[in-house]
């Protein structure tokens, strides 16, 4: 099953870890690693800001993106979250089947 790794923006690392621990408990992803502090320089409103976030990166399946996209929105603090699936061309053979292991419902 092909894997993707999902690159998530979040206000800060409490809602990263709120996010990330809700989707690796209903098995949307099989983990979430959380990089507490970053700084963004983005468009909004017309005009450029700066800000402070947190980016939780978590592991999945690509056939489960769009549900734990639905998912993180639901539970997300912006209007409009950065969700964003990269798919997993390579790696390591018995990490990506640990993946599927995890995101298979028991």
């Amino acid at each position: 099953m092909p894997a993707s790794l999902v690159y998530v923006t979040t206000s800060d690392a409490g809602e990263a870890r709120t996010i990330g621990r809700a989707m690796v408990k209903a098995r949307l992803a099989a983990c979430a690693n959380i990089v507490p502090a970053m700084q963004p320089i983005f468009w909004w409103d017309g005009e450029v800001q700066e800000g402070e976030e947190s980016l939780l990166l978590l592991k999945t399946r690509q056939d489960l993106v769009e549900p734990l996209t639905t998912a993180i929105k639901k539970l997300h603090s912006y209007d409009c979250p950065c969700v964003v699936a990269i798919p997993i061309s390579g790696g390591n053979r018995d990490f990506l089947v640990w993946i599927e292991a995890e995101t298979t419902p028991r």
